[in-house]
């Protein structure tokens, strides 16, 4: 006679299942939204007489995806694991002036300026995690007050742009190949390189499960403030990337031209639109990077068409809550609900009247008052 399997168990498969396509479930939604752009985008160039997928536009919406890009990148492992980074374009605007300062023009001093600049960008990280995971202190409050001491910093010593970026490391903020920028290349090998370390790597599923509840990951044998601290300094790594990125385009290192630019609100929006929680424990980088992409479109869209940039503000603002209330919308599970405040299920016996009508299952055991 062949046994049934036990319904815990069968339970169990569909659940988990059920588990694994809700981490990347926005993802496909928010490529779906990003076709749309680009259709909807396209349709209005074209009653205005243009073409958004021309060669240069395109050219645009790389070069201006590859910074947000690298940003976000970082943003997107620091919210997944429930903290913030309000720091970035503070540590943006540090990185291009060490590395062009440290530089000098010289194309033999290069490598000492890329490392001066990521080495100053991994301290700012190592404190923020440091600060937010041993000492409690919430990663708004941290990563504001770094920022905060950064543009004092800055605005003392370098009021206006300094330091000479060799020519040779300029190109990397202008080389193409074909229509593709060279930044936005890395942009989208540092990507892939997140998603792998994200689904294929002990550190990226310690970020998921430190998002989702840190006491049980705590609790599970995972390191929860070593994870909150190695998502700092990649965050501010990629902020560090971000500023060697804008030395390279300005051929100096500037200060509050970058701090200002807003790239921390920016990062924050391309993450959340892309389908990252910022409760974290859901989302990734892949759904990032075309939160990055949209915004990229919208604001060639609305740069090629001339429009006011307070309307620009006004759209992307409807665009981004647009989408967040629907990612809050499909989180919704109405069965949990059902089955937790619902009424009991008729299949099921009441183990308080006592022994099950079945045969060949033992009594229940009763219910001991407490």
């Amino acid at each position: 006679m062949t046994g049934s399997p036990a319904p815990t168990a069968v339970a169990s498969r569909p659940q988990a299942a059920l588990q694994r396509r809700s981490r990347l479930a926005s993802v496909p939604l928010i490529y779906v939204a990003l076709a749309g752009t680009l259709l909807l985008g396209a349709v209005l160039m074209a009653a205005s007489g243009g073409n958004l997928l021309s060669p240069g536009n395109i050219i645009d919406i790389l070069t201006r995806s590859s910074l947000l890009g690298l940003i976000a990148i970082g943003q997107t492992l620091v919210i997944l694991c429930r903290s913030l980074d309000l720091s970035v374009g503070y540590v943006a605007a540090l990185s291009s002036l060490i590395a062009a300062t440290t530089m000098a023009g010289d194309p033999s001093r290069i490598g000492l300026g890329v490392a001066a600049a990521l080495g100053a960008a991994t301290v700012v990280g190592l404190f923020n995690g440091v600060v937010t995971a041993k000492l409690k202190v919430h990663a708004f409050i941290t990563t504001l007050g770094a920022g905060l001491i950064i543009k004092g910093f800055l605005d003392t010593l370098y009021p206006g742009p300094a330091g000479d970026i060799p020519a040779a490391f300029q190109a990397f903020g202008y080389t193409r190949i074909a229509v593709v920028p060279l930044s936005a290349a890395v942009m989208l090998v540092i990507a892939a390189i997140g998603v792998l370390v994200l689904h294929r790597t002990r550190l990226g599923h310690s970020m998921f499960a430190v998002g989702g509840n840190d006491e049980v990951a705590r609790l599970s044998g995972i390191r929860t403030d070593r994870t909150i601290i190695v998502a700092h300094v990649l965050c501010s790594l990629m902020a560090g990337m971000a500023g060697l990125l804008l030395a390279a385009r300005f051929g100096t290192g500037v200060g509050s031209q970058i701090y200002n630019a807003g790239y921390d609100l920016d990062s924050i929006a391309a993450v959340v639109l892309g389908g990252t929680l910022l409760l974290g424990g859901r989302g990734g980088v892949g759904g990032t990077i075309a939160g990055v992409l949209i915004l990229g479109v919208l604001d060639t869209v609305f740069n090629q068409m001339q429009i006011n940039p307070f309307f620009r503000d006004v759209v992307r603002g409807v665009v981004i809550v647009a989408a967040v209330a629907i990612y809050a919308r499909r989180q919704i599970d109405p069965t949990k609900s059902r089955s937790r405040f619902g009424p009991k299920s008729t299949a099921a016996p009441d183990r308080r009247e006592g022994p099950s009508d079945q045969p060949g299952r033992p009594p229940a055991p009763q219910e001991v008052p407490s």
